[in-house]
């Protein structure tokens, strides 16, 4: 069964800029979420600036 992933909420990391979806797993907590990956919560404090 085909699942409609194009409809997802997406937002934009707040260290590298990329956009990235809703996760299940972020369901509950969807509103506090501002980094697409463990790397950018991690390097939160040395935020990377685009050139």
């Amino acid at each position: 069964m085909a699942h409609a992933k194009g409809n997802l909420p997406e937002k934009t990391c707040v260290v590298c800029g990329r956009p990235f979806r809703w996760r299940k797993k972020w369901a509950k907590v969807w509103g506090q979420v501002k980094y697409c990956s463990d790397k950018c919560r991690a390097s939160r404090d040395t935020k990377v600036t685009k050139s």
